[in-house]
């Protein structure tokens, strides 16, 4: 079975790493409860922010990855590599889940600042705080800004079957993600949330953007590739995101309401992140065509000293997010007890940034320390002939896959 890869094995596309870290930027920007530091973030300038993005990158890479572990060693071994994957965000969400916690309650309690509990929605701990944990442990408890690992972990435990089916029938899985979609929306379907409500990410609906990905990387990205070739669209899409900017803009700036009819403004406001409105998926969708055209993978700026820090933060993605919600409530808390003004907002949000990516040349620089120590270990010992390692034959752009 041939699969047509997105990228060339030995080639990485630093494009994924930089916009990845930039999602993760814009998310702890927006958490933090500032009115100065959200417009620093995508969510004030088009209807899609950075949540769409990283669950967006996520599918891409993720088919990547372990479709080339699969290649190398069998659907069984990258379903394997895939689920502990799986496991191992699940339990980056229960440490962070049970340090947020603690935290928000200990320090409201100590700073005086009992609206937090509210407001982080801890209250259901101090109520049925047995009840709650075990909630959280099955992912239907959530406080205030911890929704996208749960939704990560429900979108790639079920991936191995779709990927299953995704390298058969790219095109057909592709048209199944997005019947879901609509049918999730036509009739409502969610999953539960704790003590009450639904998912504030639908994975229902928001598994478009997850697959949409996964089939770019495998072979749909040159089948749409005349989008990003198209000058009509390319112009037809900064007219949309022009659009989309100004729109919501005119939700934050009431003067700016007046411009657009009443049912035009509110055939957009609220928007619908929830569901993901089909508004919402397009906005992104038309960013990736105009990125990539405006941007192409070989573009030698992506490799200047200004972008590495964004790219370190972008392959180390699951560390950094965690630490960019959990230093956005410490953000908050600071703001509110120390000073609310400009120049303090300026100064947390760099300060968490600065924090965020020494996380990621830490666990970037402990990585490369582990895998020399493993593969010292794995050094035959003086004298003892090396023994030849075959090499892989590797395509630039294509790949057998084995049946499973």
């Amino acid at each position: 079975m041939k699969v047509v890869l997105a990228l060339p094995p030995s080639q990485r596309d630093l494009r994924l790493d930089l916009f990845r870290g930039l999602a993760n930027w814009a998310m702890f920007l927006g958490h933090v409860s500032s009115t100065v530091l959200a417009w620093f973030s995508f969510r004030n300038y088009g209807f899609s922010d950075g949540a769409d993005l990283f669950v967006f990158i996520s599918g891409y890479t993720s088919a990547l990855v372990y479709t080339r572990r699969m290649q190398e060693r069998g659907f069984l071994f990258g379903t394997t590599r895939l689920l502990r994957r799986v496991w191992q965000i699940y339990v980056a969400h229960i440490l962070l889940f049970v340090a947020y916690l603690t935290s928000v309650h200990f320090l409201s309690d100590k700073f005086h600042t009992p609206d937090f509990i509210d407001l982080f929605n801890v209250a259901p701990l101090l109520n049925a705080p047995v009840e709650t944990l075990t909630q959280g442990l099955l992912l239907r408890y959530k406080p205030l800004n911890l929704d996208v690992l749960p939704l990560y972990v429900v979108l790639m435990g079920a991936f191995p079957p779709v990927l299953w089916l995704m390298l058969r029938h790219g095109n057909w899985v592709m048209a199944g993600s997005v019947l879901l979609y609509f049918a999730a929306r036509q009739f409502g379907w969610n999953l539960p949330s704790y003590p009450s409500g639904v998912w504030y990410f639908n994975p229902l609906a928001w598994q478009l953007l997850f697959v949409l990905g996964a089939w770019l990387a495998l072979g749909g990205a040159n089948t749409l590739h005349f989008l990003v070739r198209s000058r009509t669209v390319f112009w037809l899409g900064l007219i949309y995101l022009a659009f989309a900017a100004a729109m919501t803009l005119a939700a934050l700036l009431p003067t700016l309401q007046g411009i657009f009819p009443r049912a035009l403004f509110e055939a957009f406001n609220p928007n619908d992140k929830t569901n993901l409105a089909p508004y919402r998926f397009l906005h992104l969708a038309i960013l990736i065509i105009v990125g990539a055209r405006l941007i192409p993978i070989d573009a030698p700026g992506l490799e200047a000293a200004i972008w590495r820090p964004l790219v370190k933060c972008g392959q180390q993605s699951l560390e950094v997010f965690c630490v960019g919600i959990y230093l956005s409530f410490i953000a908050s808390l600071v703001l509110e007890r120390i000073s609310g003004g400009v120049l303090a907002q300026l100064l947390v949000g760099t300060c968490g940034l600065a924090i965020m990516t020494a996380v990621a040349y830490y666990r970037s620089w402990s990585k490369r320390v582990e895998k020399s120590v493993h593969a010292g270990a794995h050094h035959p010992p003086a004298g003892e002939p090396h023994l030849p390692v075959p090499e892989l034959v590797q395509q630039k752009s294509r790949m057998t896959v084995g049946a499973a």
